[in-house]
């Protein structure tokens, strides 16, 4: 079953905080028992984070529970159901969400207080049915995918509108940079000067050029994918130079039939595709800077320790 949203899961993280003591990975364990979710499931990350997505969302269902004053936490990373908790399960809830939690008035004046900056109006448009559902982290990371996906589209767009040249250029620097080829300047007197139609360049994938790979990239627009015939020829110029290795960069996509044939070849290909190109130019600066940055701080439960 897919993971609960954080305030599908109050009413579980409040019954057991209701057993007594317990801390967030232990109520975790325990939901996702109860819940059936599966081991593959419970591991399931967040994006752009390494913390597991139910883990984060239990958290924020316990924080939000604690601002209801139904929740009490003594000490680090410990939580037990208060009085009002114990007394709001005694009521049999079906459910437990956000506007039960604003008949709280603790709740009421925390979210009057916040909710300016997680209102409707402020959360981009292509997650605004959904907001209520999600913790506020997620939010930054629907933003943030919502983002990079446009970005993404944009770089693809530029490409095409440059040289053939200046895409060779580009797959060039991002091989360097990802400590291929040994420096720029090595590995772009070979770019394009393999004389074989099959192959566009070639880089040493060592400083001491012991062991080389062999590149080919094809600037096709999205409708125009790498078939099986695109990939039978780089193959082909891969055997002639006796290469066994070779990376082939495109900015549309490739075929369901090369991708099979090149599952089942001798030689090792990299296959590389448009998003994946842009993923990779985004995760080493090749075309994009950085325009904004949200620094985003947790509670330093260290500080507040007893000594």
């Amino acid at each position: 079953m897919a993971i609960p949203d954080y305030q599908s899961l109050m009413l579980p993280v409040l019954r057991i905080a209701a057993e007594g003591e317990t801390r967030v990975p232990i109520a975790s364990d325990k939901i996702a028992d109860q819940l059936g979710i599966s081991a593959d499931e419970r591991e399931e990350i967040r994006p752009n984070s390494k913390q597991r997505l139910l883990y984060n969302r239990i958290h924020w269902a316990k924080w939000y529970l604690v601002k209801a004053g139904l929740i009490e936490t003594p000490k680090r990373g410990v939580f037990f159901a208060s009085e009002a908790g114990h007394r709001l399960l005694n009521s049999n809830p079906s459910i437990i969400d956000v506007n039960l939690l604003k008949t709280y008035p603790a709740f009421a004046d925390f979210y009057n207080a916040t909710s300016p900056g997680l209102s409707p109006e402020n959360i981009p448009s292509a997650f605004v049915s959904s907001a209520t559902a999600v913790t506020p982290e997620e939010q930054i990371d629907a933003a943030q995918s919502t983002i990079e996906a446009a970005l993404k589209a944009d770089l693809l767009s530029r490409i095409l509108d440059q040289t053939p040249a200046f895409f060779e250029s580009l797959i060039v620097d991002l091989l360097v940079a990802m400590d291929y080829g040994g420096s720029h300047e090595n590995a772009a007197l070979r770019l394009g000067k393999s004389g074989d139609g099959g192959i566009d360049g070639v880089v040493d994938q060592d400083r001491l050029g012991l062991d080389r790979i062999y590149v080919q990239a094809k600037r096709y627009a999205a409708h125009v994918g790498v078939g099986r015939p695109d990939m039978q020829g780089f193959v082909g110029s891969l055997v002639g130079f006796g290469a066994t290795k070779g990376v082939f960069v495109t900015t549309s996509s490739f075929s369901a039939p090369a991708l099979e044939f090149a599952r089942g070849l001798q030689q090792r290909i990299i296959l590389i595709d448009g998003n994946r190109l842009t993923e990779l130019m985004i995760e080493f600066g090749f075309g994009v800077r950085v325009s904004r940055v949200v620094e985003v701080k947790r509670l330093d439960e260290d500080f507040f320790a007893d000594e």
